[in-house]
Order: structure tokens, then sequence, then C-alpha cells
């Protein structure tokens, strides 16, 4: 079977496996349900959020397990983790588990929160490696399919049960806990590193994906909308969305039949010339010349060789000047990254401006989303509706750097990823204040939601290179793991402080109906954005010449 045929495939497999991956962003669907049939306070569901995101505190793990175990095995105790997390309580909750603690619901959330982690860290170790040249672009591209999963959990319900609050609650969870399995079984094959020498960029492969991947996007935002949700009827949108998921396939089907064809063709012409050799040339000791034979061999691009045109560079290939017009730009920023552990790191005043910056964005949003069922029913209206609309934004902002990335790149230019971030935290702390207009038509909610889940997507991708820039590659894992503690931090503080301002202006039932049951807390989340914002302001200052140094 052709490398570049097994090469893309396991893009394919990347993206379905993200696809699914973001299950706690099912959270804000169920919650109210949850909340009502544990008889919860507000209080008590904040910290069953937070648990989930505490699960990250572990992520580690999975870092360690892919050094020792195969990628199919890591996916598949991952996926298994979250088949204990959610399936619990989804059997809790339709009686089957009686007498079950707060306690061991709050392990059991922390238990799936952390089987995010198992399947991220396969796919971002499958991207670099399988891509080496490209890696940074494919990890912001199927990431991307992360920020859709709330939108495909929210179509399969909406299919099963279109009206039953409480059985759409249990639906989420217990599709939370199956499918992740199911997706990770099918493509547990697929997700191998393929030892190639190099990876020639396949232009009109990346413009194809990028092309498909903008309009799954699209189709997901056209369904989030009510004006033009309803066009579709729930089986439609699906059905729809499914096809535009397997759609990907083309590309390696593609390339792997094209490979098939020229080296078919290229053979033949082998064995033409090889028949038209003389039985005079080969007896006066004309002989063929082997080595061009094999240097015009089509499989020569995909063998893995120690031969003075590659090297081995930490853990990355590096080639000769006569390959891809990118490697030098590649080589020579890996020349100027410093390469950090975390004791070091720790002790870096970019660390903690970054560490800041991620807690004021990125994780400030991820609270605003576990927050999205509660504020959805103050204002009167549907959680899953803007469950699906941050799910289908945040997916364009996850997609929007990788895009960036692709066109820029091409022109040797490096893009100041603090710069990047310095622009998207800005419009959101904006949209909080947005979140405070006086709005009986909940426009600006929805305005709002949709902002915040473009910017603080667009931030999750880019924080992945920026840590490698900033820190280097060798320790990315660890480093990156360390950075991403402060979303369980920020999760259990800004969400507790919401809990409390919500319960206080609730009635006696613990609920609260209204704008002024958050109008406190988005005040205080705005103004925190815009600190975070001058924080980013100050890294790229910092950060600047390094950044003006990979001009061409």
């Amino acid at each position: 079977m052709p490398l570049i045929f097994l090469q893309w495939l396991s893009l394919v497999a990347m993206i379905l496996l993200q696809s699914i991956n973001g299950t706690n962003s099912n959270f804000p669907a169920y919650s109210s349900q949850l909340k009502h049939l544990l008889s919860m306070s507000q209080i008590q569901l904040n910290n069953l959020a937070f648990a989930s995101d505490a699960g990250k505190l572990f992520g580690w793990l999975s870092g360690i397990a892919a050094n020792y175990l195969p990628m199919w095995l890591v996916l598949i105790l991952g996926s298994c983790l979250g088949l204990v997390g959610y399936g619990v309580q989804y059997l809790f909750l339709i009686g089957r588990v009686s007498n079950l603690p707060y306690g061991a619901i709050f392990f059991l959330a922390m238990l799936a929160g952390n089987s995010i982690c198992w399947i991220n860290t396969v796919c971002y170790l499958v991207a670099i490696r399988n891509f080496p040249l490209d890696g940074q672009l494919v990890i912001g591209l199927t990431g991307s399919y992360q920020g859709l999963s709330a939108k495909i959990y929210t179509d399969i319900v909406d299919v099963i049960y279109p009206s039953s609050d409480v059985k759409r609650a249990r639906a989420y969870l217990l599709l939370s806990s199956i499918l992740p399995l199911i997706v990770s079984v099918i493509n547990a094959p697929l997700v191998r590193v393929i030892k190639v020498m190099k990876t020639k960029r396949a232009k009109d492969a990346f413009i194809f994906i990028l092309v498909i991947t903008i309009a799954t996007g699209a189709f997901a935002v056209m369904g989030s909308i009510g004006s033009t949700s309803s066009l579709l009827s729930p089986f439609a949108s699906a059905v729809g969305m499914l096809t535009l998921l397997l759609a990907p396939l083309l590309i390696p089907l593609g390339l792997g039949l094209r490979h098939q064809i020229k080296q078919l063709a290229e053979e033949k012409v082998h064995i033409e010339e090889i028949n038209n050799v003389s039985m005079d040339e080969m007896e006066s000791g004309v002989k063929l010349d082997i080595s061009e034979i094999i240097s015009e061999s089509p499989s020569e691009s995909f063998e893995l060789s120690f031969s003075s045109t590659s090297e081995e560079f930490n853990g990355e290939i590096r080639e000769s000047n006569n390959g891809d017009d990118r490697i030098s730009e590649t080589n020579e920023v890996i020349s100027v990254i410093e390469e950090i552990g975390v004791k070091v790191m720790l002790r870096r005043l970019n660390f903690w401006l970054y560490f800041f910056v991620y807690l004021f964005g990125v994780t400030l949003a991820l609270v605003f989303f576990n927050n999205l069922g509660q504020i959805a029913e103050s204002r009167g209206r549907s959680a899953s509706s803007l469950v699906s609309l941050s799910s289908s934004f945040g997916f364009f902002g996850r997609l929007v750097p990788s895009i960036v990335e692709y066109f820029v790149s091409r022109r040797k230019y490096m893009i100041s990823r603090p710069a990047f971030v310095v622009a998207l935290m800005a419009p959101t702390g904006a949209a909080f204040f947005l979140l405070l207009a006086n709005d009986t038509s909940v426009l600006w909610l929805y305005i709002s939601t949709a902002i915040i889940g473009v910017c603080s997507g667009a931030i999750t991708t880019i924080s992945v290179s920026l840590t490698t820039e900033l820190f280097g590659t060798k320790n990315f894992g660890v480093n990156h793991n360390v950075l991403v503690v402060n979303i369980p931090i920020g999760s259990l503080l800004f969400g507790y402080l919401a809990a409390v301002v919500y319960h206080k202006e609730g009635n006696a039932e613990g609920k609260c109906f209204g704008m002024e049951c958050y109008r406190k807390t988005f005040s205080l989340w705005g103004t925190l954005c815009f600190i975070g914002t001058f924080l980013a302001l100050i890294l790229y200052a910092r950060t600047r010449k390094f950044y003006n140094s990979q001009r061409s």
C-alpha cells in the first residue's frame, strides 16, 4: 500500500477522532437537567464542571504512556476512561446504579475529562511525526474539528429525542461514553506513525482539505442559526454532517490512486527500455545504470534514508536544499528556538505572562461555555442552540490559524503568535461587555457567544505553536500540560464566583431569571480579559525580536 496513502489516511483518522473528542463541551447541554435530577446547588454544579477540567491536571500521564505503548493502545485506553467516566453517570441517571455519592460523581467527571487528553496526545504526536514539515498546520486543521463536537452530538440527540429534556440529558451522557470508544476502535489501525523521509507539500491536497473543512464549518453554522436550521430536518442535518466528515477520505484515495498509476506507468517505461537494449550492446559491455533506475523510482521520497540528503535533528527531519523550498525556513526556526525544561520555564517571565494570558482568555471562555446552560435558562432560551452555536464558531476559530499558517508560510514569513493573540483577546473582552446590553431579543447573547467561540478557538490552536516557539519542542508534552493547568484553576475560581453571584440573585428554589443573574460576572470577566490583552501586548513586545528575525 503506498505510504502517501497511509500518511493522509492517518490525517483523516485524526479528523474523525477530534470531531467526537470534545465531550466536555456537552456539559452545558445537560447541566440543568443534572442539577434538577440530583437536587444540586449551583455551586455543586460548578464543581462538577471544574472536575471535568481538573482531569487535565493528569494529562501528562498520556504523554508518558505514548513513550512506551503503541499509539493504538494509548487511544483505546483513553476512550475507555471516557466510557467509565460518562457511562457510570448515565447508569446513575437511568437508575441502574443507585446510592452514588456526590464525591463519586465528581471523580467520574474528572476521569471523563482526563480521557480527552489521551486522544489529543495521540493526534498531536501522529500529526508531528507523519507531517514533519507541516505539523503545526495539521494539528490546527485536525484540532479545529474538536470545536464541532457539541454540534455533532446535538445533531444526533435531535434525531433520537427531539423534545424530551430528560431523555436528551441522558442521551448526551450515553453518546459521550460510547461514541469516542467506537470511533477509536475503528480508527486505531489507521492512527500510526509513517516513517517518511520527507513530506513534500501536496499543495492541491491541502487546499482541497481546507475547502472541505470550511464547507463543514459553514454547514454547522447554518444549522445552528434559528432562521436557517428550520430548513433541514434533524435527520437531514445529521446525514449532511456525517457526509462532510467523511469527505476528506477522497484525498488519500485520490493520492494513492495517482501514485499507483504513476508507478505502473514508470515501470512499464523501464521494462520497455530494458527490452530495447540490443544483444550486441549487452555483449559489448554496455550495462544498465542501476542507480538511474533507483533515482527515478516514485517510491524514493517515502523511504527512510540516512544519506547526505537527510539527517535526524531534535526529532525532526532535516533535508538538503534541493527539496521543498520550506525546508531551509524550518531548519532556521529550529536552530534559534531555545530548548527549555519545565524547571527553567517556571522561572521565566515569558511563561507567567503566557500563563495569565491563557487564563484570562481561553480558560475564561471555557468557564463561560460551562455556564451556558444557566445563562440560557436565565434569558429564557434553549441551551442546545447556544451550545451548538458556540461549537460551530469555535470550529472556525480553531481553523483560522491553520489557514493563515498555510498562506503566510509560503512567503517564508513567520507570523508573531503573541500579536495574533492580542488581536483575538480584545474582541473577546468586548463580547463580555456586550452581554450586559438590555437585549429582549437576546441578539447580543448570540453575537457575543459567536465572538467568544471564534476567538477562544483560535487562541487554543495558536497556543500549541506558541509553546514550542517560546520553550522548544523537546519538552513540549510536559511544558504544554503545565500551561493548561490554569484551566482547572480558572474553572474553579471563575466558576465559583459566577455560582455565588447566581445563587445570591436567585429565588428560593435556587434558580435565577433576568439580566442581573450574570451582570456582575460578565463585568468581571470582561475586565480580566482586557487585562489579559495588555499582558499579551507585553509578551509581544518581549518576543518581537525573535519573530522579526524569521523574515526572509
